[in-house]
């Protein structure tokens, strides 16, 4: 292909030219498919078009040239430089690395330690123990029923999840006899466990909602920020945990949602609080209502712990129906990770309480829109375990007697530890581990006493001092508290 001779000769209609391009024709005679070629310069993209006039038959050509059905133009097209590399460099290569989320970090660091005594006590998960993560047996017996069941398969399910699992994830969370859910006001769909719920009612709120202020405690569950930010929403604080008195701070908390953005959005953990095991009291509770709806907020609550808070389903679920019995709208998303240990199987929900039924089903039909270009249906195996216990009485009540002994063991290493701390004559009032609640306790442990408990006596937590009670065993007790003692000992 003499590319310089033949573009003089062949230049077409604007000299061979074209904005950005080299263009140079080629002898028809060829017989050359589209195709780009790829060099470490540039992209050279041959092109076979139509082209009338443009080659004049020769007749010694006549026999090769009669066999193209019509005239062509053949062109190569030099196009801008790549970005690759001349010694065979990745397109991003440039790239900065990332570091890890600390939650993760925290785990990985913990499984390279080579000490038989390392506690991990950062991820949120219930674990036995022997420190592995627990399996409820009334989900194990479920997994038996349903490999067993023949007539299942495997088809997907619709964009909205299993219709039966959202129907009875939206009872649970609001009580069957809601007067919402009689008047077909909540609009509910599977998600991707909690966090998927949170970023699918973030994105609804960036694409239909006319305020994209939304308030957090301080502190929050550290996804949070980037779930809801990722959907373009501005973020901003209320305040919450009071590290004084290691409880809520009521006051600050009331007179930040007195003063916030009309119409903003509010994020409350329902049950639980994470990091800090602090709950507002139905009294307090109440009063957050009234301040919520007198300055037209809307409510988004994040509901994790459901009966892992006081060993009753009912009465973890009681802030957020206090919202809907008043007749407001508020958002819920729901996971069935902690109370069910169904972590890897991502199952949760996301429900929308509404005015009417009618602006429910518009709700549910823009849920559906933004979930097909997302993960376009949610999974069948974790809905179907769910579904299985909840529709049926024996297995509920079977799943509700481990929820409370799960729960019991909870409060009892509570008390052990501060037993034990108390015992050492521990510098400071540890008295907030017994009061805080759920899966967390938050220690007031300072960053030195942190970085000396994971050097020299291999305990594995968060920066921010929260410890996953839920995952210390009652053996591993006095070597923690052996271990805060000292910490705070050498770094008071």
């Amino acid at each position: 292909m003499h590319q310089s001779s033949r573009g003089s000769r062949h230049g077409g209609d604007d000299g061979g030219k074209k904005k950005g391009h080299n263009i140079v024709p080629i002898s028809p005679t060829l017989r050359l498919p589209n195709l780009i070629i790829k060099t470490n310069v540039f992209i050279c993209q041959i092109i076979i078009q139509k082209k009338e006039d443009k080659f004049p038959r020769k007749k010694k050509d006549k026999s090769r040239c009669d066999s193209l059905p019509s005239p062509l133009h053949c062109i190569i097209v030099l196009m801008e430089p790549t970005r690759t590399h001349s010694h065979g460099g990745s397109l991003f290569q440039e790239l900065a690395p990332a570091p890890d989320p600390p939650v993760y970090a925290t785990t990985v660091a913990y499984n390279k330690d080579p000490s038989p005594d390392k506690l991990h006590l950062g991820i949120g998960v219930y674990r036995t123990e022997e420190g592995k993560c627990h399996t409820l047996n009334v989900v194990k017996q479920v997994e038996r029923m349903l490999a067993n069941d023949l007539s299942a398969d495997k088809e997907y399910l619709p964009i909205t999840g299993m219709p039966e699992f959202n129907k009875l994830s939206a009872e649970l969370i609001f009580g069957p006899g809601s007067p919402a859910i009689k008047e077909s006001r909540v609009a509910t769909v599977q998600c991707v466990s909690g966090c998927g719920s949170l970023r699918l009612g973030a994105e609804l709120l960036a694409k239909h909602y006319n305020q994209h202020v939304v308030y957090l405690p301080e502190p929050t569950y550290g996804n949070h920020p980037n779930l809801l930010s990722a959907a373009g929403l501005t973020l901003k604080t209320y305040r919450y945990y009071d590290p004084k008195t290691h409880g809520l701070d009521f006051q600050g908390l009331m007179e930040d949602l007195g003063s916030a953005l009309t119409g903003a959005i509010v994020l409350f953990h329902a049950s639980g609080h994470n990091p800090t095991g602090v709950d507002p009291t139905c009294e307090q509770w109440e009063q957050i209502r009234r301040s919520v709806r007198l300055r037209g907020l809307l409510p988004f609550f994040d509901c994790a712990y459901q009966g892992l808070v006081s060993g009753n389903l009912d009465a973890d679920a009681q802030s957020i129906r206090m919202f809907v019995c008043d007749g407001g709208e508020c958002l819920v998303a729901q996971s069935y990770s902690k109370n069910l240990g169904l972590y890897g199987e991502r199952i949760g929900s996301l429900s929308i309480v509404c005015k009417t039924a009618d602006v429910a089903r518009r709700v549910e039909s823009q849920l559906r829109l933004i979930i097909r270009p997302f993960y376009s249906n949610p999974p069948i195996h974790g809905a179907a375990i769910v579904t299985a216990i909840l529709k049926d009485r024996g297995l509920y009540k079977e799943w509700t007697a481990e929820l409370k002994a799960m729960r019991d063991r909870l409060v009892g290493v509570r008390r052990q530890l501060f037993d034990a701390l108390c015992s050492r004559g521990t510098q400071g009032d540890w008295s907030h581990i017994t009061k805080q609640v759920g899966m967390y306790t938050f220690t007031g442990l300072n960053e030195d006493q942190i970085d000396f408990l994971t050097k020299e006596h291999h305990i594995y937590m968060s920066y921010d001092g929260r410890i996953n009670i839920g995952g210390l065993s009652s053996k591993a007790v006095p070597y923690l508290a052996d271990a805060i003692h000292d910490a705070v000992s050498r770094f008071p």
